[in-house]
């Protein structure tokens, strides 16, 4: 690997360039310049349909990368919503009772039903005055003493209908509905989630390293399309050897410089490894311990960032030591 290469190659300067050091005097140690990517890719595979960036340009945040065909998914949002609407309906239907014209059918109903119990009372009292006089039979007593209940039941039925249609559904019906909408709501929030992976934006600004598809093509799922590279996963690496490293520590000052770069660039330490590296490979011991170099890397302010590139050379100078 390349960057492998590189790591052992600076390694090997910066050892080299600090054992120059005859008198005290701060030497830059050899480094380079890496970038930490972010690769965005979508969750489902499909075909591009669009790519709205280019290599080397710039994106803000939020800026609109790439976007898969998303047909299918539009369709399922649709469908969602006219399930979460009848849902809805459903529950709204539940919860006001029948319809007012509905209501007045059955008022009208117990309308007749009175009219019709009350002449069932006048015929029941003609009857039984009938009947004790003498003119008819007990048996057409019984006749009207059982159309007068009757009427009278029916009366009751029908009042009792018609406040039973004002009431809203049982609670545990309308529960049940509510039950129901909330599923349909939570289907269309999966619906609209899978839509808008579809179409990807930019997560932070930066410059735009690579694209790796074209539209037209199909896409795997969780394939990158674009890779970026943010100011501020910019950072510096090299190597100091073993007696170095004690003073070395995260939130220290270095100082950068490379050709073209103008003015010397700072860097904020921010990982000292505690994983030492040969260079060439050597045994523990006092005579070989500054043979052990350890990786440091230092990232510079996000303006500055934008003046190094990923693979260049620069210059590090550590702070100088304590007197």
């Amino acid at each position: 690997m390349i960057i492998r290469s590189v790591s052992k190659l600076c390694a090997t300067v910066s050892l080299l360039a600090l054992a120059a050091c005859g008198s005290g005097e701060q030497r830059p140690i050899q480094g380079y310049i890496e970038g930490e990517y972010l690769r965005v890719g979508a969750p489902f595979a499909g075909t591009l349909q669009q790519l709205s960036v280019k290599r080397g340009s710039d994106v803000t945040a939020g800026a609109p990368l790439f976007a898969l065909e998303r047909e299918n998914e539009t369709a399922a949002r649709r469908e969602a919503e006219e399930r979460l609407r009848g849902a809805e309906a459903r529950v709204a239907n539940m919860q006001t009772g029948k319809r007012p014209p509905e209501v007045e059918v059955i008022a009208e109903q117990l309308q007749q039903a009175r009219a019709a119990r009350e002449l069932s009372a006048a015929n029941l009292k003609r009857q039984q005055k009938l009947f004790t006089d003498g003119f008819v039979s007990s048996a057409a007593l019984d006749d009207a003493r059982t159309a007068a209940r009757r009427d009278e039941a029916r009366v009751a039925e029908l009042g009792a209908n018609v406040t039973t249609q004002k009431l809203p559904a049982r609670t545990d019906e309308i529960r049940a509905a509510e039950a129901d909408a909330k599923a349909a709501r939570e289907v269309l929030a999966q619906n609209e989630w899978r839509l808008s992976q579809r179409a990807m934006a930019a997560p932070a600004a930066g410059l735009v390293h690579d694209t790796y598809y074209n539209p037209g093509d199909f896409v795997p799922a969780g394939s990158p399309v674009v890779s970026i590279l943010p100011p501020a996963n910019v950072k510096a690496r090299f190597y100091v050897p073993e007696p170095e490293l004690a003073r070395l520590k995260p939130g220290m000052q270095v100082t950068l410089a490379c050709d073209g770069c103008g003015a010397p660039i700072g860097a904020r330490i921010d990982f000292v490894s505690d994983k030492a590296e040969f260079t060439p490979p050597v045994l523990y011991s006092k005579e070989s311990r500054a043979k052990l170099v350890y990786l440091i890397e230092a990232r510079p302010a996000q303006a500055d960032a934008l003046k190094l590139k990923p693979g260049q050379p620069v210059d590090v100078t550590l702070p100088a030591p304590p007197k």
